[in-house]
């Protein structure tokens, strides 16, 4: 009898449905890893990126489409646009932060198996939640329309208080420093009659304006309902007779939003998955970036067995680089219970810009210069002082890209001396810092916005890996990650794929039409 080795079978290939799809971050990650992915995106420039990118998309508001309209779809992912949601405090972000986290309550409560309510019944309660939504969403336009009216008053009532100084004979200093202590009159010289008039007039619609403000805090924004939206498919394909679940869910966001993931994570375990909440570095998986995400994993638990005290946890993604911390910052201790499956003296130095852009440039010389040691100071500032501008060592990751990338100064080393040439990182080369392809091929209008709201893909093929490919062993999973990130890094656009709209259902994969 002759001896066969026993060869891993490949891993299952998966038709993912991405909400809120961007430019296409986490789908090139997906299509490296062999899965087949559509997205969903109504901003127009990022749909262009995604035509020139091949990315098969469908282009519209997400609430405008239903799970229902996409059956053959394993794995929701997507990242919802979201309000600032602040933990601390009583402001508007907190506000927000506890509204959304009701809503998720009044979900959980209608999908909960001890309740057995009907389809009928779950529908009825996120009609209910929407039409609540939609009301608030008209009233705060409302509110916005006026707010816009009484701002445009206030500015007219500046340049007339501005004109009537200056006809009083006030030098430009002195009316600058009347002009800046508007806020508060009190001391302001009010014995000319006309100038008077306009100060209170200036008063009364300051006072307006605040009112307003308070108002649009209080009825949020239509954000509100798209952070609910992924909840609603999972629901809608778990619960909805004829439907099927789906196999895994990945949604990814800012770090403000994990409370939102947490809360997710407990309707996800009510309808059958195993789940995993993970704040994730994203310059600790390889990411030539300083970045710090949110993402929830969830995996439906086939088993049929009950879930005991740590059974619905998925495991965490482990760490394959060392996190950057600047010289005089001491190491932090990993948190009880979150330690990585990859030991600290077995990851990878973090990667610095300089070697991301030297790799990409061997890739592709023409889109990426090649500059001497530099800084880059970013356009924001740091501490709570705009003066104070972020700066970043060449031979260190790159802070975090946001959508004013393009107004990062690049000067020589530990100078404030901007470089001669190439002062500005072109979108090429800031891609590369979110870690796509130097070949990604950017498209449409304010591309550097593009880049600053894209999941970085290095990060997606971690957590994509890990919750799509669970069977691997730990040897195969990191030969399985070397080889993406190999594909990842070489990728090259295929030929541009149209996008279709809310309808265009003919033929395509996921609808079954």
């Amino acid at each position: 009898m002759s001896h066969v080795d026993k060869v891993s079978s490949p891993p299952a290939v998966f038709r993912i449905l991405d909400l809120f799809a961007g430019p296409g971050g986490l789908d090139v990650a997906a299509e490296v890893l062999g899965h087949q992915v559509t997205g969903i995106e109504w901003d127009a420039d990022a749909c262009a990126t995604r035509r020139a990118a091949g990315m098969d998309t469908f282009k519209g508001d997400v609430r405008e489409f239903r799970a229902s309209f996409f059956p053959h779809a394993q794995v929701l992912t997507g990242g919802p646009p979201c309000q600032t949601f602040t933990v601390a405090g009583h402001g508007a972000g907190r506000r927000a932060l506890d509204q959304v986290l009701q809503y998720i309550d009044r979900l959980h409560a209608a999908v909960r198996p001890e309740r057995r309510q009907s389809w009928e019944q779950i529908f009825r309660t996120w009609r209910k939640i929407s039409e609540e939504l939609r009301s608030k969403e008209l009233e705060a336009k409302e509110v916005k329309d006026e707010k816009r009216k009484v701002e445009e008053l206030r500015a007219k009532g500046r340049k007339a208080m501005r004109n009537r100084l200056k006809e009083l004979g006030t030098t430009p200093d002195g009316v600058k420093k009347i002009m800046k202590r508007l806020k508060n009159s009190q001391g302001l010289d009010d014995s000319d009659e006309k100038l008077s008039r306009l100060l209170k007039e200036f008063s009364d619609l300051d006072h307006r304006l605040n009112k307003l403000k308070d108002k649009l805090e209080e009825l949020g924004d239509e954000r509100t309902g798209l952070v609910l939206q992924p909840l609603w498919w999972v629901i809608e394909r778990s619960r909805r007779p004829g439907s099927e679940p789906y196999e895994a869910v990945v949604l990814e966001q800012v770090q403000a939003v994990m409370p939102v993931w947490e809360k997710y994570a407990e309707v996800l375990v009510s309808l059958g998955y195993r789940t995993r909440t993970q704040l994730m570095h994203t310059e600790a998986f390889g990411v030539p970036q300083t970045r710090r995400r949110a993402v929830l994993m969830a995996r439906l638990d086939r088993t049929g067995l009950p879930n005991g005290p740590g059974l619905d946890r998925l495991p965490r993604v482990p760490e394959t680089h060392e996190h950057y911390r600047r010289a005089f910052a001491p190491a932090r201790p990993s948190k009880a219970g979150q330690a990585d499956t990859l030991p600290m003296e077995a990851r990878e130095p973090w990667v610095s810009m300089e070697k991301a852009l030297e790799k990409a440039r061997e890739i592709s010389p023409s889109k990426v210069h090649k500059r001497p040691a530099f800084t880059v100071i970013s356009n924001y500032g740091t501490g709570g002082v705009p003066e104070a501008r972020g700066r970043r060592d060449h031979d260190a990751p790159s802070a975090t890209i946001t959508g004013k990338v393009s107004r990062n100064r690049v000067v020589h080393k530990g100078t404030d001396t901007d470089l001669t040439r190439f002062e500005r990182f072109n979108p090429a080369e800031a891609g590369v810092f979110q870690s796509f392809p130097v070949g990604y091929p950017w498209s449409g209008n304010d591309v550097s916005q593009q880049i600053g709201n894209a999941v970085p893909p290095r990060l997606a093929l971690h957590v994509l890996r890990q919750v799509l490919e669970p069977e691997l062993s730990d040897d195969e999973a990191r030969g399985r990650l070397k080889q993406a990130v190999a594909d990842l890094e070489a990728w090259k656009p295929g030929e541009p794929v149209d996008f279709r709209e809310q309808g265009d259902w003919e033929g395509h994969p996921l609808t079954g039409r």
